[in-house]
């Protein structure tokens, strides 16, 4: 399942990168945008109830907050993310993360988590951010069971 998010929906677009979607989203965006974007099979969300009636595979957000807008596309179109996929999309750019070479690493993360993530830090390719499972992300995986995703 792919997404395409207007510029409303900011929050909600990093929460589905979180969760392991493709999210295209960007703050300013051109209506020609998204033409293409459709062709390759991307669900627009958008809180503008007129640009859903343009197209077929779209969903009015009614909400104006993130745990609710995640609710309405799991009762909408049957948005069920697996926890595998979690954490595996730049919060940033949406390019999936790849392992971090060690030597790489070392130079980008802090000492400590270096030490004891080694395996777990990735980053991403397309803008260079690295991520790691530290306390922000458990933070983030705390909030996500709190909206009941499991």
């Amino acid at each position: 399942m792919k997404f395409m998010a207007d510029v409303m929906l900011g929050k909600l677009a990093r929460w589905l990168r979180v969760l392991g979607y493709d999210t295209w989203y960007r703050r300013f965006s051109a209506p020609e945008d998204i033409h293409p974007l459709q062709l390759e099979g991307r669900y627009l969300l958008s809180r503008h109830e007129e640009a859903t009636k343009t197209y077929e595979k779209s969903v009015w957000i009614h909400s104006d907050h993130v745990q609710f807008q995640l609710a309405e596309l799991k009762n909408r179109i049957g948005f069920c993310p697996e926890r595998s996929a979690w954490f595996s999309r730049c919060l940033v750019c949406n390019t999936l993360l790849k392992p971090a070479p060690p030597d790489v690493a070392c130079d980008h993360v802090p000492e400590y988590v270096f030490f004891t993530c080694m395996s777990e830090i990735r980053f991403c390719s397309s803008c260079g951010r690295f991520y790691w499972p530290g306390t922000h992300r458990t933070r983030m995986v705390r909030q996500l069971e709190a909206w009941g995703f499991n």
